[in-house]
Formats: structure tokens, C-alpha cells, sequence
């Protein structure tokens, strides 16, 4: 930015002023570290250990990532997620923010242009009367008016208006990446909250049929001892492991209602029925659905919380050089047009045009200047420290994910057999008390032994199902660029057009990629 500014000074001054705005252009500079991302040392030469998951690369695309969920092949939980991202109040309140930063960006490109533009006037009406006195009494009255205009621009010498906007575009960057963080939680969660559900309708089947078989067994018992053929004991722990079988599947049911009730708000929906879990008790999904292609680590820098913790650092930086401008005059251009006049006879009107610069200074600010750029700073260092933890917690999660995948598979070749040989022991406990050659105790034992191992199978299924959902969370899987129009429903965006003049902030399309620096040169 340029001014010519004509000024008629003595001759004496000439050379101090031109020295001056010499230095005043030369000082027209961006204060302030320019925004560097955070290193991350161990990135470079850590793999991620997939403990021999790993699969051909061109198993492996991009769109595994972005609906990860279709692996499982469920048209019910496609349903939901879809239903999900249309409703989800936490998605909506996402893409609120968008539009919030977005305003907030426009604030701060409003700070390129002249801060103040005051246009003020005024029509009073005076009425004087004087009594007493040694002067003579008199009576006047007369109506004043004036009329001005105002114009302040304060020159951005040291780039603090060039910096706040900085700031806001990276606030701005910011916003779209927690956006798409939070898609990434809400499929993790609908899945999540799908298969647990789907995990306790399946362990509701077991205890029934468990109950079921125990029941049986329980009337022969009744009857072996009504019959005078054997004693109460076979008959009371016949009845105390049928009803403990039993007592298990109210809680159960009250599980199985406060995960469809979870649903139900993630899906914006008060508690009650869902229709999309209408339908069969399927089983769970095999333990083949997760095939990964190798990781590269860099990957993970591309999660969305990531980004988002990158886009807070490059925020913070642009602070410090506003706070440092403070150490340096603020430049200013004033310029005013009044005018004045009453209705007095005789007075004349009167008209008045001033203009020129104005120079304001903290020249004693008592360490205020320079703890503020040490708080900047020392905020700055706490954002980048936060961001280092957020990539190793990123590494971590896939770490853990990937172990639980394997380990829950390898568990699930023991449990197989383990169900296979309960259920064989219990066909012969059953066959030799029915010959007479066991008593009634082995039978019992096998059948608990059965209801054990059986839910031991499918809990340790739901929690294979539950290391996949996390391993692709911790990808950062489940998110995609969204127009501005699907960010805000249709139906809010009218409402909030109706309440206050948005113009195109809620319409304009939203950058594609969020990965990018932001600038530090903008102007």
C-alpha cells in the first residue's frame, strides 16, 4: 500500500520528514514467525505394525477409507450412517462453525480498509433565558445544525491486519478439518453402536436357548425326584443354574435399549423404535473383512483431527506478530468534513476540512508489550506440543487396533474349538446320566460350560468387529469434502437467511483441500 500525502511544511523540516517516511516504508513489514508446521521426528522412519494384516497395495483404495463401513456388507447400518450425516445434531453444529469462521474472516479483511467511516449529524434546539442580574433581561432562542463525515485508516505498517487475517484464515482451514473430524467420529460410533447392538441380540438368543436347555433339564430333574429316584440337591441346583441363565437377560434387554436409545441421538431422534433394526438376528460379520494395504505413516498427518491441531498452531503463530506490533507506533490517516450553521441572524455557516496523519505511541508500557508476546508465544509452543501429542496418540490408536484384530482372531480359533468340545461334553454327560453311569452334577457343569464359552465366542466377535471400526477411525477414515450446501440442511440455511442478511458466506463453495498452509503474505 502506497499514500501521497501533500502537506505544506516550514523548509527546516523537509529533511526530518522525508527521513521519516523513509523509515516508515521500509518498516512496512510482517512482524511475527511465519507459520511453519510442526515437525514430527519419528515419523520418518516409523512404519505401522499391522502384526502380518497386511495385503497387497492395490487391495487397498481410497474409497476403503472414505466409506470404510460398506466392508461389512449390512444395508442397515449403510442406512444409518446415511441417516446420520443428514441429522446428526453434533455434524450440524460442525458446519455452523464453518460459517461462523468463515464471518470472522470477513472481519478480519475488513481491517485492510480504512477502520473508521462515521457520517454523524445533529439539529438542536436552544431556548436562553436570562433575569436578574446586572446585565438586561433577555429571551433567545435558535435552532443549531451540523453535519460531518469521519475517516480514520490506520496504515498496516507491521502487518497486524495482514496477521489477523492470517489468523482467521487458518481459524477458517481449521473449522472445515473439525468438521470432517467429527464424520469420522459419527461413523465410528454408528458402527459401533450397531454391531454392540447387534452383539447383545445375539447374546439375548444364547441366554435363551441356554435357558431353554436348562429348563428341560430342570422338569427331569422334578420328575426323577418326585418319582423318589434321586434327591432334592439335583433338583434345587437344577432350578438355581436354570434361573441364574435366566436373570441374565433383563439386563441384558436394558443394554440392548440404551444402545438404541445412543442411536436414536446420533441419528437426531428421540428414544424409541428403529425401523432400520427391524429384521433377522443375523450373525456377526467373519473375521475376513479386514484386509489392510500397508500404511504409509505419513497418513497419518492426513487425519482430520490432525489437521485441525495443525491449522490451532498456525492460528497462534500469526498472533505473536499482532502482539509484536504493538512495540511500534500505530500510523494513522484522519481526514474530516464538517459543516455547522443556526438560525441566528447574522451568523455565518461554517465549513471545515482537516486531513493528515496521526502518530500514537505506548512509548511506557511497563512490560505490558512484551509478556503479551511471550504469552503468544508461549501459547504458540503449547498448541505445537499438543500437536506432537495428537500424532503420537494417532500412532497409537492404530497400534492398538491393529493388535486387537489379530489377537481377537487368534482367540477365535481357540473359542471355536472350545464351544465345539463344551457341547460335545455335554451330549455325553447327558447320555451317560441318562444310563445311569454320571450323576446329575457333570450335566450341569457341561451346560454352563456351554453358555460360557458360547458368550465368550461372541463377545470376543463383537470385539474383533470393534478393533476393525478402530482401526479405521485411527486411519482417519469416514469423511469426504462436503458442499456448503450439504453442511447446513436446507431448511436451516432458509432460517437463518430469514433472520439476518447472510448474503453468499453461506453459500459460497468451501475450499477443497484443508492441507494447505495458509498464506503469510496475503494483503
Amino acid at each position: 500500500m502506497s499514500c501521497l500525502i501533500a502537506l505544506s511544511v516550514p523548509r527546516g523540516l523537509t529533511r526530518s520528514l522525508l527521513c521519516c517516511g523513509l523509515l516508515a516504508l521500509n518498516a512496512c513489514t510482517m512482524l511475527g514467525p511465519d507459520y511453519q508446521e510442526p515437525e514430527v521426528a519419528w515419523l520418518s522412519h516409523w512404519q505401522p505394525d499391522l502384526y502380518g494384516e497386511g495385503a497387497a497395495r492395490d487391495q487397498q483404495t481410497e474409497k476403503d477409507l472414505r466409506f470404510w463401513w460398506q466392508v461389512f456388507n449390512d444395508p442397515a447400518l449403510n442406512r444409518l450412517i446415511e441417516v446420520a450425516r443428514q441429522e446428526n445434531l453434533s455434524l450440524r453444529i460442525a458446519g455452523l462453525r464453518i460459517l461462523e469462521s468463515r464471518a470472522q474472516l470477513g472481519i478480519a479483511d475488513s481491517g485492510l480498509y480504512p477502520q473508521l467511516q462515521q457520517l454523524n449529524g445533529a439539529v438542536d434546539r436552544v431556548y436562553t433565558r436570562r433575569r436578574g442580574g446586572d446585565l438586561p433581561n433577555n429571551d433567545d432562542n435558535f435552532t443549531s445544525y451540523q453535519a460531518g463525515f469521519n475517516l480514520a485508516w490506520e496504515l498496516d505498517f507491521w502487518g497486524r491486519f495482514r496477521r489477523g487475517i492470517e489468523s482467521a484464515d487458518a481459524a477458517f482451514f481449521g473449522s472445515i478439518a473439525n468438521q470432517q473430524d467429527v464424520q469420522v467420529l459419527l461413523s465410528a460410533q454408528v458402527t459401533d453402536l450397531y454391531f454392540s447392538y447387534r452383539t447383545t441380540q445375539l447374546r439375548i438368543v444364547i441366554a435363551r436357548e441356554n435357558a431353554a436347555t436348562q429348563k428341560r433339564s430342570y422338569e427331569i430333574a422334578e420328575r426323577v425326584f418326585k418319582s423318589g429316584q434321586d434327591s432334592e440337591l439335583d433338583l434345587q441346583q437344577a432350578r438355581t443354574q436354570y434361573l441364574a441363565t435366566l436373570s441374565t437377560i433383563p439386563q441384558l434387554e436394558i443394554t440392548l435399549t440404551n444402545l438404541r436409545n445412543a442411536l436414536c441421538a446420533l441419528l437426531g431422534r428421540p428414544p424409541g423404535d428403529l425401523p432400520e433394526l427391524d429384521g433377522p438376528v443375523n450373525p456377526l460379520p467373519g473375521m475376513e473383512v479386514s484386509r489392510f494395504g500397508e500404511i504409509p505413516a505419513r497418513l497419518l498427518l492426513r487425519r482430520p483431527d490432525v489437521r485441525a491441531a495443525a491449522w490451532q498452531v498456525a492460528t497462534q503463530s500469526a498472533q505473536i506478530g499482532i502482539a509484536e506490533s504493538d512495540v511500534y507506533p500505530a500510523i494513522s490517516l484522519f481526514g474530516g468534513i464538517g459543516w455547522s450553521t443556526n438560525t441566528r441572524s447574522g451568523t455565518p455557516d461554517t465549513s471545515t476540512l482537516s486531513v493528515g496523519p496521526h502518530l500514537q505511541w505506548n512509548i511506557f508500557d511497563y512490560g505490558r508489550v512484551a509478556n503479551n508476546v511471550r504469552v503468544q508465544d508461549a501459547r504458540l509452543q503449547q498448541l505445537i506440543e499438543s500437536y506432537q501429542d495428537k500424532v503420537l496418540q494417532a500412532a497409537r490408536e492404530i497400534d492398538d487396533a491393529a493388535i486387537g484384530i489379530v489377537k481377537t482372531r487368534e482367540q477365535e480359533t481357540v473359542l471355536a474349538e472350545s464351544v465345539q468340545s463344551s457341547e460335545r461334553s455335554l451330549a455325553l454327560a447327558s447320555k451317560r446320566y441318562q444310563e445311569g453311569y454320571a450323576d446329575f452334577q457333570r450335566v450341569l457343569d457341561s451346560q454352563r460350560a456351554v453358555f460360557s464359552q458360547a458368550e465368550r465366542r461372541l463377545i470376543n466377535q463383537g470385539n474383533y468387529v470393534a478393533a476393525v471400526i478402530s482401526l479405521y477411525k485411527a486411519l482417519g477414515g469416514g469423511w469426504q469434502a462436503t458442499p456448503v450446501q450439504q453442511v447446513i440442511p436446507e431448511t436451516v440455511r432458509e432460517t437463518m437467511q430469514e433472520r439476518s442478511d447472510w448474503g453468499d458466506v453461506i453459500s459460497a463453495p468451501l475450499p477443497d483441500n484443508v492441507a494447505t498452509p495458509p498464506s503469510t503474505s496475503r494483503n
